[in-house]
């Protein structure tokens, strides 16, 4: 058994299933089942219950989990020490990044990240920002993206982006002409959101329960710009970010200020506290506060 037999057992604990454990390293299932197979084998163990249609650890596979996961991170870090030693400007960065946010505030900043250090690859998942934050916590990525407040006992952070949501109408809607909309009163509108894998589902959900009403959602995505569009097309109204909201086709659609409650869109970058990192990303850590830093002023 060696790391990589480890990392192929973490991948279909962590997925549930063979097959997307597979596709997402790159292998075949035959391959990774055979993997998995040796480690039983070689343990005596058996790692996963297979008999429901999603497999699950046993008793001795979650032990076992935790443990090559401490291991896959040792490995991890000694691998990033020693090439630090060596003082090779090489690596790759794993960022996790929400789809609406790589788009607007990243491809300047990785254009001249890459002309400073064109051996390190900048690998880019994008992913709704409570799946990045769970994938930063658990070593899959290195760096994300998400929507602060987080968890500060876990996290360093530093925060880009400070907006808040704004509502967005038909230019026939009764609320277009106002010049801001109070959140109660859209108790009886068709809500328009981003999916449950986005901060925002929850928070915007969150705030309607407060203001003393469930959301009629009638569609949930992960594209805001096809959000935009079904607003357009008369069927609902969607709260988004300012930022978003500004490349949003503003002759068929009001923009209008939500209050009572304002819902902020605090944008952070995150990584572990505990964790080692490379020389690569620690220097894009530093690349990307200096350049939003520079941006903000100017």
């Amino acid at each position: 058994m060696d790391i990589q037999h480890l990392k192929y057992f973490v991948a279909v604990a962590t997925e549930g299933n063979f097959t997307k454990a597979a596709q997402m390293l790159y292998v075949s299932q035959p391959t990774i089942s055979k993997m998995v197979k040796s480690i039983e084998e070689e343990l005596g163990v058996v790692l996963f219950d297979r008999t429901g249609k999603q497999i699950k650890l046993t008793d001795a596979g979650e032990i076992i989990f935790v443990q090559a996961q401490n291991i896959i991170k040792s490995f991890q870090n000694l691998s990033s020490e020693l090439d630090d030693l060596m003082q090779l400007k090489t690596g790759n960065i794993q960022i996790g990044l929400p789809p609406m946010v790589g788009s607007r505030f990243f491809p300047k900043v990785i254009h001249e990240f890459h002309k400073q250090y064109p051996n390190i690859t900048v690998q880019l998942v994008e992913d709704g920002a409570k799946k990045v934050e769970r994938d930063v916590g658990n070593g899959t990525l290195d760096l994300g993206v998400v929507v602060l407040p987080t968890n500060e006992k876990l996290f360093h952070t530093f925060s880009f982006v400070n907006e808040k949501l704004m509502l967005l109408t038909h230019l026939d809607h009764p609320l277009s002409k106002k010049d801001e909309v109070k959140l109660s009163e859209l108790e009886l509108e068709s809500f328009i959101l981003f999916r449950k894998d986005f901060t925002l589902h929850d928070r915007i959900i969150t705030e309607c329960v407060r203001a003393g009403f469930h959301p009629n959602i009638i569609y949930e995505s992960s594209q805001w710009d096809f959000i935009s569009e079904m607003v357009i097309a008369e069927l609902g109204i969607a709260l988004l970010p300012e930022t978003v909201c500004r490349q949003v086709n503003q002759e068929k659609v009001s923009i209008i200020p939500l209050v009572e409650p304002i819902i902020p869109w605090h944008l952070g970058i995150i990584w572990r506290k505990d964790r080692y990192l490379s020389f690569a990303a620690r220097e894009w850590i530093r690349f990307t506060q200096m350049f939003m830093n520079r941006k903000i002023k100017n």
